[in-house]
Protein backbone atom coordinates (compact mmCIF):
# COMPACT_ATOMS: atom_id res chain seq x y z
CA UNK A 1 0.00 0.00 0.00
CA UNK A 2 1.34 3.74 -0.74
CA UNK A 3 1.88 5.33 2.44
CA UNK A 4 0.15 8.54 3.32
CA UNK A 5 2.24 11.71 2.65
CA UNK A 6 1.39 15.49 3.55
CA UNK A 7 2.98 17.82 1.41
CA UNK A 8 2.33 21.45 2.44
CA UNK A 9 2.86 24.07 -0.91
CA UNK A 10 5.55 26.41 0.16
CA UNK A 11 4.05 28.62 -2.36
CA UNK A 12 1.79 29.32 0.43
CA UNK A 13 3.77 30.21 2.77
CA UNK A 14 6.00 33.45 4.02
CA UNK A 15 8.77 33.11 0.97
CA UNK A 16 10.64 35.92 3.44
CA UNK A 17 11.09 32.88 5.99
CA UNK A 18 11.05 29.96 3.99
CA UNK A 19 13.50 28.27 6.35
CA UNK A 20 11.23 29.02 9.65
CA UNK A 21 8.33 27.83 7.67
CA UNK A 22 9.69 24.43 6.29
CA UNK A 23 10.92 23.97 9.55
CA UNK A 24 7.50 24.52 11.00
CA UNK A 25 5.59 22.30 8.71
CA UNK A 26 8.20 19.41 9.62
CA UNK A 27 7.64 19.72 13.24
CA UNK A 28 3.79 19.99 12.89
CA UNK A 29 3.42 16.69 11.23
CA UNK A 30 4.88 17.46 7.09
CA UNK A 31 5.57 14.20 5.04
CA UNK A 32 7.51 15.89 2.31
CA UNK A 33 7.95 19.97 1.14
CA UNK A 34 5.99 20.54 -2.60
CA UNK A 35 8.16 23.08 -4.00
CA UNK A 36 6.48 24.62 -7.03
CA UNK A 37 9.09 25.43 -9.83
CA UNK A 38 7.16 27.90 -12.52
CA UNK A 39 8.99 29.77 -15.94
CA UNK A 40 6.85 32.08 -16.32
CA UNK A 41 6.02 30.31 -19.96
CA UNK A 42 4.28 26.65 -19.26
CA UNK A 43 2.59 28.57 -16.67
CA UNK A 44 2.22 32.39 -16.83
CA UNK A 45 3.51 32.79 -13.55
CA UNK A 46 7.23 33.06 -12.65
CA UNK A 47 8.56 31.84 -8.87
CA UNK A 48 11.33 30.02 -7.62
CA UNK A 49 14.43 27.59 -9.39
CA UNK A 50 17.43 26.23 -8.13
CA UNK A 51 18.88 28.84 -6.13
CA UNK A 52 15.96 28.74 -3.30
CA UNK A 53 16.05 25.37 -3.61
CA UNK A 54 19.70 25.31 -2.73
CA UNK A 55 19.63 28.03 0.02
CA UNK A 56 16.21 26.31 1.80
CA UNK A 57 18.41 22.79 1.43
CA UNK A 58 21.09 23.99 4.27
CA UNK A 59 18.53 24.89 6.53
CA UNK A 60 16.23 21.27 6.73
CA UNK A 61 16.69 17.91 5.71
CA UNK A 62 12.84 17.08 4.59
CA UNK A 63 11.89 15.80 1.27
CA UNK A 64 11.19 18.41 -1.38
CA UNK A 65 8.77 17.59 -3.71
CA UNK A 66 9.64 19.61 -6.81
CA UNK A 67 7.05 19.81 -8.94
CA UNK A 68 8.29 21.24 -12.35
CA UNK A 69 5.79 23.49 -14.68
CA UNK A 70 8.34 24.28 -16.89
CA UNK A 71 8.90 24.53 -20.99
CA UNK A 72 12.13 22.62 -20.92
CA UNK A 73 12.38 20.52 -17.49
CA UNK A 74 15.29 18.72 -19.00
CA UNK A 75 17.62 21.87 -18.72
CA UNK A 76 16.69 21.51 -14.92
CA UNK A 77 17.84 18.32 -13.95
CA UNK A 78 21.39 18.65 -13.01
CA UNK A 79 20.91 22.39 -11.25
CA UNK A 80 17.95 21.29 -8.98
CA UNK A 81 19.85 17.87 -8.77
CA UNK A 82 23.04 20.33 -7.37
CA UNK A 83 21.08 22.30 -5.23
CA UNK A 84 19.30 19.05 -3.15
CA UNK A 85 15.64 18.15 -4.48
CA UNK A 86 14.66 14.59 -3.74
CA UNK A 87 11.77 14.77 -6.27
CA UNK A 88 11.59 15.97 -9.75
CA UNK A 89 7.94 15.78 -11.50
CA UNK A 90 8.07 16.68 -14.98
CA UNK A 91 4.82 17.67 -16.67
CA UNK A 92 3.94 14.92 -19.72
CA UNK A 93 2.65 18.04 -21.90
CA UNK A 94 6.04 19.05 -22.67
CA UNK A 95 8.16 15.54 -22.46
CA UNK A 96 5.97 13.26 -24.87
CA UNK A 97 9.26 12.71 -26.98
CA UNK A 98 11.91 12.36 -24.21
CA UNK A 99 10.79 11.05 -20.71
CA UNK A 100 12.50 8.26 -21.35
CA UNK A 101 15.75 10.11 -21.42
CA UNK A 102 14.23 12.41 -18.61
CA UNK A 103 13.11 9.77 -16.46
CA UNK A 104 17.14 8.33 -16.80
CA UNK A 105 19.19 11.65 -15.82
CA UNK A 106 16.75 12.42 -12.65
CA UNK A 107 17.29 8.59 -11.32
CA UNK A 108 21.06 8.84 -12.27
CA UNK A 109 21.24 11.82 -10.30
CA UNK A 110 19.77 10.54 -7.23
CA UNK A 111 16.40 11.91 -7.26
CA UNK A 112 12.90 10.30 -7.83
CA UNK A 113 11.04 10.91 -10.93
CA UNK A 114 7.53 11.47 -11.34
CA UNK A 115 5.27 12.83 -13.65
CA UNK A 116 2.20 15.43 -14.02
CA UNK A 117 -0.74 15.88 -15.99
CA UNK A 118 -2.91 19.00 -16.17
CA UNK A 119 -6.26 18.84 -16.15
CA UNK A 120 -7.01 18.52 -19.80
CA UNK A 121 -4.68 16.40 -20.25
CA UNK A 122 -6.21 12.29 -20.89
CA UNK A 123 -4.81 9.53 -17.99
CA UNK A 124 -3.60 7.79 -20.37
CA UNK A 125 -0.97 9.73 -21.88
CA UNK A 126 0.90 8.83 -18.27
CA UNK A 127 -0.01 5.02 -18.55
CA UNK A 128 3.62 4.09 -20.50
CA UNK A 129 5.70 5.92 -18.35
CA UNK A 130 4.09 4.15 -15.05
CA UNK A 131 4.84 0.78 -16.91
CA UNK A 132 8.43 1.69 -18.66
CA UNK A 133 11.36 -0.52 -17.59
CA UNK A 134 12.39 2.55 -16.31
CA UNK A 135 9.48 4.26 -14.70
CA UNK A 136 8.01 7.18 -12.73
CA UNK A 137 7.39 6.46 -8.85
CA UNK A 138 4.79 9.37 -8.42
CA UNK A 139 2.24 10.70 -10.83
CA UNK A 140 0.83 14.28 -9.98
CA UNK A 141 -2.42 14.69 -10.96
CA UNK A 142 -3.60 18.65 -11.18
CA UNK A 143 -6.58 18.93 -9.53
CA UNK A 144 -6.75 22.78 -10.70
CA UNK A 145 -4.93 24.51 -13.93
CA UNK A 146 -1.41 24.65 -12.73
CA UNK A 147 0.02 28.10 -12.70
CA UNK A 148 -1.68 29.77 -9.10
CA UNK A 149 -2.24 29.29 -5.73
CA UNK A 150 -5.66 29.30 -3.99
CA UNK A 151 -7.61 27.42 -6.71
CA UNK A 152 -11.22 25.61 -6.49
CA UNK A 153 -11.05 21.69 -6.87
CA UNK A 154 -12.17 20.00 -9.84
CA UNK A 155 -14.19 17.03 -8.34
CA UNK A 156 -13.94 15.45 -12.44
CA UNK A 157 -10.32 14.99 -11.92
CA UNK A 158 -10.94 11.68 -9.16
CA UNK A 159 -11.84 9.58 -12.21
CA UNK A 160 -7.93 10.07 -13.11
CA UNK A 161 -7.05 8.98 -9.53
CA UNK A 162 -9.51 6.21 -9.67
CA UNK A 163 -8.37 4.53 -12.78
CA UNK A 164 -4.67 4.94 -11.82
CA UNK A 165 -5.17 3.77 -8.27
CA UNK A 166 -6.97 0.23 -9.78
CA UNK A 167 -3.96 -0.12 -12.29
CA UNK A 168 -1.33 0.68 -10.35
CA UNK A 169 -2.26 -0.07 -6.44
CA UNK A 170 1.05 0.61 -5.18
CA UNK A 171 2.30 3.84 -7.00
CA UNK A 172 2.08 6.98 -5.15
CA UNK A 173 -0.65 9.46 -6.45
CA UNK A 174 -0.75 13.00 -6.08
CA UNK A 175 -3.45 15.60 -5.89
CA UNK A 176 -2.53 18.84 -6.16
CA UNK A 177 -5.23 22.44 -6.26
CA UNK A 178 -8.13 23.17 -3.75
CA UNK A 179 -7.28 20.19 -1.58
CA UNK A 180 -8.22 21.32 1.80
CA UNK A 181 -10.43 19.43 4.74
CA UNK A 182 -13.68 20.09 2.62
CA UNK A 183 -12.33 18.07 -0.03
CA UNK A 184 -10.08 15.66 0.93
CA UNK A 185 -12.24 12.74 1.44
CA UNK A 186 -13.14 12.57 -2.36
CA UNK A 187 -9.87 12.51 -3.00
CA UNK A 188 -8.69 9.96 -0.15
CA UNK A 189 -11.37 7.18 -1.63
CA UNK A 190 -10.57 7.99 -5.11
CA UNK A 191 -7.04 6.37 -3.82
CA UNK A 192 -5.04 9.43 -3.56
CA UNK A 193 -2.35 9.40 -1.35
CA UNK A 194 0.09 12.03 -1.55
CA UNK A 195 -1.92 15.01 -0.63
CA UNK A 196 -0.70 18.74 -1.42
CA UNK A 197 -2.20 21.60 0.35
CA UNK A 198 -1.47 25.20 0.40
CA UNK A 199 -3.64 27.73 1.48
CA UNK A 200 -5.89 25.30 3.52
CA UNK A 201 -2.99 24.47 5.35
CA UNK A 202 -1.29 28.02 5.45
CA UNK A 203 -4.12 30.11 6.00
CA UNK A 204 -5.65 27.91 8.81
CA UNK A 205 -5.49 29.17 12.62
CA UNK A 206 -3.99 25.57 13.46
CA UNK A 207 -2.23 24.01 10.35
CA UNK A 208 -1.36 20.77 12.62
CA UNK A 209 -4.54 20.36 12.78
CA UNK A 210 -4.93 20.53 8.79
CA UNK A 211 -2.09 18.21 8.20
CA UNK A 212 -3.34 15.71 10.73
CA UNK A 213 -6.93 16.01 8.96
CA UNK A 214 -5.80 15.39 5.68
CA UNK A 215 -3.62 12.27 6.96
CA UNK A 216 -6.52 10.71 8.88
CA UNK A 217 -8.81 11.08 5.59
CA UNK A 218 -6.03 9.35 3.33
CA UNK A 219 -5.36 6.52 5.69
CA UNK A 220 -9.47 6.01 6.61
CA UNK A 221 -9.61 5.38 3.41
CA UNK A 222 -6.97 3.14 2.58
CA UNK A 223 -8.47 0.66 6.07
CA UNK A 224 -11.83 0.60 4.38
CA UNK A 225 -10.64 -0.62 1.21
Amino acid sequence: MAAAKIAPSMLSSDFANLAAEADRMVRLGADWLHMDIMDGHFVPNLTIGAPVIQSLRKHTKAYLDCHLMVTNPSDYVEPLAKAGASGFTFHIEVSRDNWQELIQSIKAKGMRPGVSLRPGTPVEEVFPLVEAENPVELVLVMTVEPGFGGQKFMPEMMEKVRVLRKKYPSLDIEVDGGLGPSTIDVAAAAGANCIVAGSSIFGAADPGEVILTLRKSVEGSQDNN
